[in-house]
């Protein structure tokens, strides 16, 4: 998964937690009630302490290897911290987790009686990054994204108790599709941790080489290519978007700030004619309030 920056050194649990501000959707915005806020930031800084781990984007210093026990010396590896990680995650379901993001996150499992499947996925989909780099179809990037992406959604519901199997079969579809997003705007970054998420079935489609993928500017190839991923993953917002009819109030609102986020950052990625190698396209403020706009309405 890709990270949003390195954290700030000295505060492991401030500097995860800041991070919220550059996520594509929002995290726990102000017109949740205040229960719902610290419940979804602890949700949060879960998924990104995790993402950090898996990106090596851990704060300087080793402070979050320290608190989960890994020595300096291990610190680098990714896999033993994501071990370490988990153990002490179980920790909030049975004891008492080390790591103050979790111990956060304990109080959150207790009053929403959360399951640990969803926190396990997340682990498990940043587990994948270190040995996948490469995905050949469509059908294994979506596998990846039920892992990495899906239970977040899936969280949310369990928080605001909204879950219902419905439910969950759209807010898979707009996670994922949230997912691809991200991967599409970050295409030069994460080539850049020797990643790849764009499927090789369809490069080889499009004729596009990976030595492509590191230009500077994207060739015309790699430009359909991003249309073509950028497509599907409208089509899956498209396919989700009916969760926000399903619930009403601040709820709503919130659930139609994720498939507004996804819209806009789809219409930035249009409006950079497809080329996101130089940069991650990102919306602007008034884009993503008109799309929340038409996510309400119903349209789109």
């Amino acid at each position: 998964m890709t990270g949003t920056g390195t954290a700030r050194a000295g505060d492991p649990e401030r500097g995860t937690l800041d991070k919220a501000a550059g996520e594509n959707f929002p995290v726990a915005p102000f017109f949740l009630p205040k229960d719902w806020r610290t419940d979804l930031i602890a949700v949060y800084g879960f998924a990104r302490l995790v993402d950090d781990i898996g990106d090596g984007d851990l704060a300087p210093g080793g402070a979050d290897a320290r608190l989960l026990g890994v020595s300096s010396e291990e610190a680098e590896d990714r896999l033993l911290l994501l071990d370490a990680f988990e153990a002490d995650l179980d920790r909030v379901f049975d004891g008492t987790p080390a790591h103050p993001l979790l111990r956060r996150l304990q109080a959150t499992v207790r009053r929403r009686a959360l399951s640990p499947e969803p926190f396990h996925g997340l682990i498990a989909a940043n587990r994948q990054d270190q040995l996948v780099t490469r995905y050949e179809t469509y059908d294994d990037l979506l596998a990846y994204c039920e892992l990495s992406a899906n239970p977040v959604g899936r969280l949310v519901l369990a928080v605001t108790g909204s879950s219902t199997p419905e439910r969950i079969r759209l807010s898979d579809a707009i996670c994922t599709a949230l997912q691809i997003v991200e991967h599409l705007q970050d295409v030069a970054e994460d080539l850049g941790r020797d990643r790849i998420y764009l499927p090789a079935e369809d490069m080889k489609r499009f004729h596009v080489q990976e030595a492509d993928l590191a230009a500077k500017t994207a060739s015309a190839s790699v430009r359909a290519l991003v249309a073509y991923e950028a497509q599907r993953a409208r089509e899956l917002l498209n396919e989700g978007a009916p969760l926000v009819g399903s619930v009403h109030g601040r709820l709503k609102l919130l659930l139609a700030g994720f498939v507004a986020g996804g819209r806009a950052a789809l219409r930035a990625i249009a409006a950079a004619e497809h080329d996101v190698l130089p940069g991650p396209p990102k919306p602007g403020k008034l884009q993503l309030l008109r799309e929340v706009g038409v996510t309400l309405r119903g349209e789109g």
